[in-house]
């Protein structure tokens, strides 16, 4: 299993805030250059590298004398505005030891789920990339709102990823690997690999929090792993101490096996970077068109509608009866415009309303199931 980790040309690496920085905040200037030093080692090699770091409001957080990482908004984007320019001064100087330049990507949830936004952020690291440099990617959390309420890198990292259409993913965290209960136990065992959900039966992977300095959990990154590897990317979900161990395909950490098909980019970012605008309730005869049968969403099968949204837009496809999302796709009306059109068939649609009204609610090809 440890044969795609070693033939991986394309590799992006996240790192987490409290693997970085001090328990007091700050950054910890061992701990960085260990990192540099073990992903420098790839890309001396001729081995594309993209880092998605943490790190910029604990790194902020020693300089304006705040003890723990601020609760209200404006003081947790002042300290990411403090922290941001430390932490990438810190790895521009660190890789500039090994003779490689660094250079800085800071994405919003805009950059990542508006397709415009999504292709310039590929055109952008791929440019890199071509150039030999080595991305820097982190939310850009002095203007971001909902990524620093809510968010965490992991997901990004994932995203990201799939975006560059990357070899492989590592997760690096404080913790080595993810285990079957609480590290600290002895009955606790490291969960070597990992195939399907199968795997992760009776794992305690707990939930999203955030202790210390960080934001995340283990639940996030075993989510990062499921968006990963349904792209076809490995994952290894390791700690950061062991990076370069874990990069030279040593059994350290967990491997995420992945999926065997590989979707297109074009699926991969409606299913995990669109941000649905509604909802769309599908009758039963709707949801086997859609699941089963692989067909367009006509408004004869859709009984009701709810969100705010327009043409163009993601919105997510409802089993009406179970209320479970069965697919998401991109609408070819505004809301406003499709509850009088609920119910009827296409060809009465065109006949009383013209031939403009004869197309599909959503098209197979702008369609994927969840």
């Amino acid at each position: 299993m440890r044969d795609a980790v070693s033939a991986a040309r394309r590799v992006v690496v996240k790192v987490g805030s409290s693997s970085l920085t001090t328990a007091a905040g700050g950054l910890d200037p061992q701990r960085v250059d260990a990192l540099v030093d073990a992903l420098a080692g790839l890309a001396t090699a001729g081995r594309e590298v993209v880092l998605v770091s943490s790190g910029a409001i604990a790194a902020g957080l020693a300089p304006l004398a705040l003890r723990r990482r601020p609760r209200d908004l404006a003081t947790q984007q002042a300290a990411a505005s403090v922290g941001q320019g430390l932490l990438i001064g810190r790895y521009a100087g660190g890789f500039a030891r090994h003779g490689l330049t660094v250079g800085q990507v800071l994405l919003t949830a805009d950059d990542v789920t508006r397709r415009g936004h999504y292709r310039n952020a590929y055109r952008t690291l791929r440019k890199l990339l071509d150039l030999g440099a080595v991305p820097i990617v982190n939310e850009n959390d002095t203007v971001a709102t909902e990524e620093i309420r809510f968010g965490d890198n992991d997901r990004l990292a994932a995203l990201v990823a799939g975006l560059v259409e990357a070899d492989l993913l590592v997760l690096l965290s404080d913790v080595e690997a993810l285990f079957t209960g609480d590290p600290a136990l002895p009955d606790s065992r490291r969960v070597a690999e990992v195939r399907d959900d199968a795997d992760l039966a009776g794992v305690a992977i707990g939930r999203a929090g955030r202790a210390g300095v960080g934001t995340g959990g283990m639940v996030t990154k075993v989510e990062a792993a499921r968006i990963a590897t349904g792209f076809g990317i490995p994952v290894v979900l390791t700690a950061a101490p062991l990076a370069g161990r874990a990069l030279a395909a040593e059994d350290v950490g967990t491997f995420f096996h992945p999926g065997l098909d590989r979707p297109t980019a074009r699926l991969f970012w409606l299913a995990h970077a669109t941000a649905p605008r509604g909802r769309l309730h599908l009758d039963p005869g709707a949801v086997q068109a859609v699941v089963v049968r692989r067909k367009s969403l006509l408004p004869a099968g859709i009984t009701a509608v709810d969100g705010v949204f327009s043409a163009g837009d993601a919105v997510d496809l409802v089993d009406a009866g179970s209320g479970a999302p069965v697919a998401r796709g991109l609408v070819n009306y505004d809301a406003v415009e499709l509850p009088p059109l609920l119910g009827r068939t296409t060809v009465d649609l065109a006949a009383t309303l013209g031939p403009g009204y004869e197309r599909e609610v959503v098209h197979r090809d702008d369609l994927v199931l969840l």
